[in-house]
């Protein structure tokens, strides 16, 4: 990878490539560089942008986790071409004998049956419809939600973007008459007119005192006159002129100190630095405060429920979806309550696959074939002999343990032989395309 960098610098691909590397290692600052310069290389493209913000949540940089996270490119998911069917009005699904299993069996819905009843609340969750770019998305915000919590996600929220409440002060102080917004083109203007206003003020003074002057030296000899032409005599003035008081020229209201110009300063110029959310970010946010609010509410009635000794009672379907919404929140254990509940009521692969990803994180080998014995059970159940995603996993439970231990330890669990067969087939595609550790 380096030699190809190195002949490639500015490959997006390796680049990112290589971030996700020193990422897994443990080298965030070496993480950071490489995904900096992915996203130099394409800006256009959202695994850089995601890969960015992912190693600013792991430097614990949430703003700038945040403002990363606001400019990733957003595109619309394409599901899969295929061709349009008819809707059947009769489906025949025979269940081929090679799949049975009494477990399986057990509590499935019959045909005709009416569906599990499932609170509106729970069908109104969004975020269990996200996929592509969106989902990854969502992801990370609940990924910093868990870190740091709801109530100081939403400060640093305001502290990068923009609020509703600040964009309207600042608009109505902008489209206020007489508000001294200036720029480098408004103030030399106003200097020029002050100027100008300040030049012509003091010549018409210098005109008032001329004409003061006139007046005072003619009064004096009219007054000199009158008293008969003696110089020295005070003079005796008939009325008593007072002192005016001088009109105030801005209200007392108006008066501010100069620390309400200095908060007005900050203020603008701590939202000039802010951007704008956008709009799709917008809706995260909301779908995340619903997942918290309907988790926080769940929580809460299972705690009641166990301080008054009563059975807290959920349909399948219904704890199949808090399972997905505790998980989705990383809130691990709850989930793998909430699908153990749904198991003892009935068989649900989504459950099992839940189950599965807990037997993955705690290393347990036996523990992960039990489940995708009967995961591989269900998926030849319904005519698909082939699962992907299950064959990665036993191909990485073959390179870690042996084809012999896997092999063994399948045989020697207490189901139907044919179920067995269904595994060991998968055990050979390993062996067919010589993967690590399906010799031994």
């Amino acid at each position: 990878m380096h030699d190809a960098l190195k002949d490639i610098p500015m490959d997006y691909a390796l680049l990112d490539c290589q971030a996700a590397f020193c990422q897994s290692k443990g080298e965030h600052e070496m993480a950071l560089e490489c995904a900096k310069r992915s996203v130099t290389a394409a800006p256009s493209e959202f695994s850089s942008w995601i890969r960015l913000a992912e190693v600013y949540v792991s430097l614990e940089k949430w703003n700038l986790a945040l403002l990363t996270l606001n400019s990733c490119p957003m595109f619309n998911y394409q599901d899969r071409d295929s061709p349009r069917m008819p809707q059947p009005t009769r489906i025949i699904l025979p269940v081929l004998p090679e799949s049975l299993l009494d477990e399986i069996d057990e509590g499935q819905p019959k045909e005709g049956t009416p569906h599990d009843m499932v609170h509106p609340t729970l069908r109104k969750l969004h975020a269990g419809n996200y996929q592509g770019t969106f989902l990854k998305a969502y992801n990370l915000l609940t990924k910093i939600a868990a870190s740091i919590g709801w109530d100081q996600l939403l400060k640093i929220r305001s502290e990068v973007f923009v609020m509703e409440e600040e964009y309207r002060v600042e608009r109505q102080t902008a489209t206020r008459p007489g508000s001294t917004a200036q720029n480098a083109s408004t103030v030399a203007l106003h200097d020029g007119a002050s100027q100008a206003t300040r030049t012509t003020q003091e010549d018409d003074d210098d005109d008032d005192d001329d004409d003061d002057d006139g007046d005072e030296s003619e009064n004096e000899q009219e007054a000199s006159e009158q008293n008969g032409g003696k110089e020295g005599e005070p003079k005796k003035s008939s009325e008593h002129h007072g002192i005016e008081k001088p009109n105030q020229t801005v209200a007392s209201e108006v008066v501010k100190s100069g620390n309400d110009d200095q908060e007005n300063t900050n203020s603008t110029s701590q939202f000039h630095k802010k951007r704008l959310c956008e709009r799709w970010l917008d809706n995260l946010f909301m779908v995340l405060y619903e997942d918290l609010r309907v988790y926080t509410i769940w929580r809460s009635e299972m705690a009641q429920s166990r301080q008054q000794s009563l059975d807290y009672k959920k349909s399948p379907t219904e704890w199949e979806i808090l399972g997905e919404l505790a998980e989705r929140l990383h809130h691990l254990p709850e989930a793998i309550e909430a699908y153990k509940y749904c198991l003892s009521v009935r068989f649900s692969p989504k459950a099992l696959r839940g189950i599965l990803k807990m037997y993955e994180r705690q290393n347990d080998t036996r523990g992960m074939l039990n489940a995708l014995i009967r995961l591989i059970a269900w998926q030849y159940r319904w005519y698909s002999e082939f699962s992907p995603d299950l064959l990665y996993i036993i191909r990485k439970l073959i390179e870690e343990e042996g084809a012999v231990k896997v092999r063994s330890i399948v045989q020697a669990t207490n189901l139907p032989q044919p179920i067995l067969d269904l595994t060991h087939q998968y055990c050979q595609l390993c062996a067919t395309f010589r993967s690590s550790g399906s010799d031994g």
